[in-house]
């Protein structure tokens, strides 16, 4: 079979007996080597320490050089399996053209197969869309770890990327493995917290699928130490008329450990979200028993949490898992509307606040990050227990955290130098690929208010240029409206106490 040669080449291409390529350069990049590339490729592909469970990266396989030997050591293993990332489109026609046929791992035509249920090739660069591929082809938690393979010198053209996207798998993995061990020790928990919400179905007001903000921008709070600047704008912005929904031009949707700085601070938000399944999730209402505040809470969170406030309640559903029992709640009409299990209220917020409005969702407070004294905002549960429990032994520093061999300095969206550990980064990497879209997509994608937290891949924009976009001109814009929950919760969850 015949060579496909891009034009780009600029170093004469001679064929082997083998029907590869003798050595080539592209843009200035020697990628094949000009004596035996294949030979070099098999042996270089039976070097490599073959382990199981194990997803091997190979940025740019160009003629497919080593990767039969390389596929048939991978045939040994159960759970191991091969991708393949091209990033030059010229290249990539190469990889497609030459990458043949073939029925599967342990039958071999002279190169490796598409079709191969262990063997991926794709010229996809997006770290959301590889993990994506990733996922489908091969599910969840397949692998435990993620190892470059480099064949020939096709990586050499985008280095970086080859490596960052290595980096996002392996992150992905690490989640994975994480969510699951969530499950094992809450899994209980989460289905018997769901099957007690239930209960609450007839007391909601509007279900979640029925809540529309219409066009209003909505501002999404979360208890970041960023969120006691972000106040302060506001209230020199909008004054008084930022205290209550129906005065301010704007929709406020908070998580729930930002109800006690925003009650501090008189301002009562539109929608409170709550997600956490266990009992210390009660601190976040301290307080707060019959304030007139709508809440949106998870199915899986503690039922005690959504009879504290008086301003109704809705339920959603994060799928964590996958149960017969909820396939049977939906066929019954049951399930509540249904969010990404993103693991974070925080997250969950933003995802929330695209479905209700059809107009700006602008985000404050989402740090993902601390300072050595202070890692929620003023006010919030956790910053009021240091307080209270600081003498002359207990300092406001928390230093196992912040010293910790877990915590690691970041430079914030204004460059000042947070510190952070992996769990919240990676809940931001999370957010960057679930909300850093392309600006013309639908829902559009969230801004974010410069702040001392880590830059969510979003575009942050300042205080005074955020604040514009949360007050439309007055007169095409209609005064927001309470939200349509016509019953209130007793001030006592009708569920026995846990």
């Amino acid at each position: 079979m015949g060579e496909v040669v891009p034009p780009a080449l600029v170093r004469g291409t001679t064929p082997d007996h083998a029907g590869g390529a003798r050595g080539f350069s592209y843009k200035g990049k020697t990628l094949l080597s000009g004596v035996d590339p294949a030979g070099r490729a098999d042996r270089i592909a039976g070097a490599v320490k073959i382990t199981d469970r194990t997803l091997y990266l190979c940025p740019s396989p160009l003629y497919g050089h080593g990767l039969e030997c390389l596929l048939g050591r991978l045939a040994q293993t159960r759970n191991s399996a091969l991708l393949c990332i091209e990033a030059e489109p010229e290249l990539y026609a190469i990889s497609t053209a030459s990458i043949k046929s073939i029925e599967g791992p342990g039958e071999s035509s002279g190169m490796a197969s598409k079709d191969n249920p262990k063997l991926l090739v794709t010229d996809r660069i997006d770290a959301g869309e590889i993990c994506a591929l990733v996922r489908r082809k091969w599910g969840p938690r397949t692998f435990s770890t993620v190892r470059t393979v480099r064949l020939n010198g096709g990586w050499q053209l985008h280095s970086l990327l080859y490596d960052s996207l290595a980096q996002t798998l392996q992150k992905e993995v690490a989640l994975d493995w994480g969510n699951a061990i969530t499950l094992t020790r809450l899994g209980r928990l989460y289905i018997r917290n769901a099957i007690r919400n239930l209960a609450l179905l007839p007391l909601q007001g509007a279900p979640f699928g029925g809540i529309s903000f219409g066009s209003s921008p909505v501002l999404v709070l979360g208890a970041g130490p960023s969120l006691d600047g972000t106040l302060d704008a506001l209230f020199a912005r909008f004054g008084g008329a930022l205290l209550e929904p129906e005065t301010r031009p704007f929709r406020i949707v908070c998580v729930d450990t930002c109800l006690p700085p925003l009650k501090a601070r008189g301002i009562r938000p539109d929608l409170a979200v709550v997600l956490e399944s266990q009992h210390w999730n009660l601190e976040d209402f301290v307080g707060l028993s019959g304030w007139q505040v709508p809440v949106a809470m998870d199915l899986s969170a503690l039922p005690r949490s959504g009879g504290v406030l008086a301003g109704g309640l809705c339920l959603f559903f994060t799928p964590w898992t996958r149960l017969g029992i909820f396939d049977r709640l939906g066929a019954s009409g049951l399930l509540p509307p249904a969010l990404p299990p993103l693991g974070s209220v925080g997250l969950s917020a933003v995802a929330m606040a695209l479905r209700l409005t059809q107009g700006t969702v602008v985000t404050a407070g989402l740090d993902f990050s601390f300072t050595p004294d202070m890692f929620h905002s003023r006010s919030s549960p956790g910053h009021n227990a240091r307080l209270r429990n600081q003498n002359r032994f207990t300092e406001l520093l928390n230093a196992n955290t912040a010293f910790g061999a877990t915590a690691f300095a970041a430079t914030s969206k204004t460059g000042s130098r947070v510190l952070s550990t992996p769990a919240p980064r990676n809940y931001r990497d999370l957010f960057e690929r679930e909300f850093a879209a392309a600006p013309d997509t639908i829902p559009p994608r969230p801004f974010d208010i410069a702040g001392n937290g880590l830059n969510l891949g979003i575009q942050p924009l300042p205080p005074e240029t955020a604040l514009d976009l949360l007050s439309p001109p007055p007169l095409p814009a209609a005064p927001p409206r309470p939200l349509p929950f016509p019953g209130k919760l007793p001030g006592k969850s009708p569920l026995p106490k846990s």
